[in-house]
């Protein structure tokens, strides 16, 4: 029972306190890509994606903590898992709404989930990294850390599901973060670090096109495809 006694030590609290801060501040861009994907569902699906994606995306941030030390050793991860998420934000936001639910349910639920456990887990590379320091070395320190931010992360979800459905322009405020968290993790990259460093122009540029581009880019695809969907109608007779 000495594993029940050292959660009550000072050291124990202190450090799932850390873990929790650190989940909550990385919750916003899961609450957002949670958000994105479920915003074409219907109305019935969306909670049971939120509740779902939430639940695969912390089983699948818990497996990459367990092998944090291996992750470390591959070179070019960080860069390759945040050209990764270029295209999920590109993805996400040029997203098809056909503003009618079509198509089989369970489909596009599973289709939804996995885009948010995907995406998670490519973002989650730099989060996992931050979270096992705080734990130094305990597992059971990181679940709990995990199972406590989710009620926040689902909340959230729905917060942002609710403000994208009011306010439209939001859709793209999200892509926008995704796109700056890309970035952040492309510019952080061990193997590129250096250079981006040392070139301040190169750094910031590469913010401005890449978060540029995929707001460009979503934005028309959007127009392109509501000028199709517009052409497509049939003409009233009079």
């Amino acid at each position: 029972m000495e594993w029940f006694t050292d959660l009550f030590t000072m050291q124990f609290l202190t450090a799932l306190l850390s873990i929790v801060v650190i989940d909550l501040v990385l919750a916003g861009d899961n609450a957002i890509v949670i958000a994105l994907a479920a915003r074409n569902l219907p109305p019935h699906l969306q909670k049971k994606a939120i509740v779902w994606g939430t639940i695969g995306a912390v089983v699948v941030r818990s497996a990459m903590t367990i092998g944090v030390v291996w992750l470390l050793k591959i070179p070019g991860l960080l860069l390759v898992g945040g050209l990764a998420l270029v295209w999920i934000a590109y993805k996400l936001l040029a997203a098809e709404d056909d503003g009618e639910g079509h198509g089989s349910g369970a489909n596009t639920l599973v289709g939804a989930m996995k885009t948010i456990i995907i995406a998670d887990a490519v973002m989650g590379v730099d989060n996992v990294l931050a979270v096992a320091g705080a734990a130094h070395g305990s597992f059971l320190l990181v679940v709990l850390g995990l199972l406590i931010s989710i009620p926040i992360v689902v909340w959230g979800s729905s917060l942002v599901l609710k403000l994208m459905a009011r306010f439209p322009a939001v859709i793209f405020i999200g892509a926008g973060v995704l796109a700056f968290t890309a970035v952040k993790m492309i510019v952080h990259e061990p193997v590129t670090k250096e250079f981006f460093e040392s070139q301040p122009v190169v750094y910031w540029g590469l913010y401005v096109v890449i978060i540029g581009g995929v707001l460009g880019a979503g934005w028309l695809t959007q127009k392109r495809r509501d000028a199709r969907g517009a052409g497509e109608k049939p003409v009233e007779s009079h």
